[in-house]
C-alpha cells in the first residue's frame, strides 16, 4: 500500500526580504515623474506670463529648469526621508529601506536621491545603468549601492 506523506514547509520569517524588481521600479518611478512634472507645472506656470514668455537665462540654465531640477530632487530626497517612498512607490507598494534596517539617514539619502540622480539627468547614457537592478541578486542599481539602501515589496 502507498502511503501518502505530505511535505510540509516552513512559512517565511518575518522578516522576509522581498526585493522590488526593475519593472514595479520602473512603472513606480514613471509615475513619480508624472508627479513631479505636474509639481513644475503649477509651481513654473507664473514664468509664462514674466519677461513675455521668453526663457530667463542663467549662464546656459534656465531659471525654470533650474527650479524644475530643484524640485525633482527635493520631492525624491524629502518622500523618501519621511515616508520611505514617494508616491509612485506607495501606489506599486514599495519601500526604501538601508541595508542594516536602521532609520534611513539624510547622508545615505543624499548619496541615492541626490548624486545618483543627478548623475543619470547629467549623462544620459548613465540610464542604461538602471538595468543593473535587473541582474543583481538584491535588485540594487548603482544609487541603491551608493546609498547603501534597498527597496523592498511592502506589502
Amino acid at each position: 500500500m502507498h502511503e501518502y506523506q505530505e511535505t510540509y514547509t516552513e512559512p517565511p520569517a518575518a522578516d522576509t526580504k522581498r526585493y522590488a524588481g526593475f519593472w514595479m521600479r520602473f512603472w513606480a518611478y514613471l509615475t513619480d515623474l508624472i508627479v513631479v512634472f505636474s509639481l513644475n507645472g503649477i509651481l513654473l506656470s507664473p514664468f509664462k506670463f514674466i519677461n513675455d514668455g521668453d526663457a530667463i537665462g542663467i549662464w546656459d540654465w534656465t531659471v525654470a529648469g533650474i527650479i524644475s531640477m530643484v524640485v525633482l530632487y527635493v520631492y525624491f530626497l524629502l518622500m523618501t526621508k519621511f515616508y520611505g517612498k514617494t508616491l509612485g512607490k506607495m501606489i506599486f507598494g514599495l519601500l526604501v529601506v538601508r541595508e542594516d534596517r536602521q532609520p534611513l539617514k539624510w547622508r545615505d539619502l543624499f548619496f541615492r536621491e541626490v548624486i545618483g540622480r543627478f548623475i543619470h539627468r547629467v549623462f544620459w547614457w548613465t540610464n542604461v545603468l538602471y538595468l543593473f537592478v535587473a541582474f543583481t541578486d538584491q535588485k540594487q542599481g548603482l544609487h541603491d549601492m551608493a546609498g547603501n539602501t534597498r527597496v523592498l515589496l511592502d506589502r
